[in-house]
């Protein structure tokens, strides 16, 4: 059995003004962009660490983030009321640590 990998971009890899992106576009999806893009804050490529616990939470839990809420939900939970996903106590302790770090400010 053989594994892929596949590696992404959360869509911040533009051309960069000194040290903030850009272009202030909110294209994504709410679910995995970081509170400071959503909140249309100036951010650089670091707001993916926040999207990469996103997905690590994903694994872990098996289910999809922020499910039952809309993307406008979304955006009012993560970027103005500070909310992140519970991480189930059944995770791996290791790994909803590194979750729970990637969601820092």
């Amino acid at each position: 059995m053989y594994a892929i990998i596949q590696v992404c971009d959360f869509g911040l890899s533009r051309l960069k003004h000194s040290t903030f992106l850009s272009s202030k576009s909110t294209a994504g999806t709410p679910e995995w962009m970081a509170p400071e893009v959503l909140r249309n804050e100036q951010s650089n490529e670091k707001c993916d660490v926040y999207s990469f616990g996103v997905i690590l939470w994903e694994l872990a839990t098996l289910r999809m983030p922020w499910s039952g809420m809309n993307p406008m939900q979304v955006v009012g939970a993560v970027g103005f009321q500070d909310r992140r996903l519970d991480i189930p106590k059944e995770v791996d302790p290791l790994v909803a640590r590194i979750i729970y770090e990637c969601w820092q400010k």
